[in-house]
């Protein structure tokens, strides 16, 4: 029900903002307003690979309570990817976080914020090799080894 109260003040308050301007309601506002309400969580980008997670963490900690500060890193190298996430204990400070912190430079690099998306939990694909994968089954996927057996 408090959902429900927020999602229908946050849609008037952006109906009576947008249509006191220019008398029209842009559907990318409605659904930025949307979106933001319940975001908490925001993606990094444009890191400098110096950037680790409590550099990343200190950044944003004058904007709320920093729940989770991480940088992503190679799983082979241990080296930065250049971008990471940060998770705040409220909406507000995301937002605060986000509108001010967006283009601004930390260590030496311009950094973009903007709200993370969900990843989906379905697998992106099949990446073949394995038993019956459809790229040649146990053999490994390099095509029709019977011609290389010598039968």
């Amino acid at each position: 029900m408090a959902f429900c109260n927020r999602f229908g003040s946050l849609i008037r308050q952006t109906i009576s903002q947008n249509s006191a301007s220019n008398g029209q309601v842009p559907m990318a506002s409605m659904l930025n307003a949307i979106r933001c309400m319940s975001s908490s969580k925001l993606f990094i980008g444009g890191l400098s690979y110096g950037t680790d997670d409590e550099s990343l963490r200190n950044a944003f900690s004058g904007f709320g309570d920093v729940v989770d500060a991480k940088v992503i890193t190679d799983r082979d190298t241990g080296k930065s990817r250049g971008f990471g996430f940060v998770n705040f204990s409220s909406d507000e400070s995301a937002t605060s976080a986000l509108s001010a912190m967006d283009g601004q430079s930390l260590n030496g690099r311009n950094i973009r914020v903007t709200y993370a998306n969900d990843r989906p939990s379905a697998p992106r694909g099949n990446f073949g090799g394995g038993y019956n994968s459809g790229s040649g089954g146990y053999r490994g996927g390099f095509g029709d080894a019977r011609e290389n057996d010598g039968f």
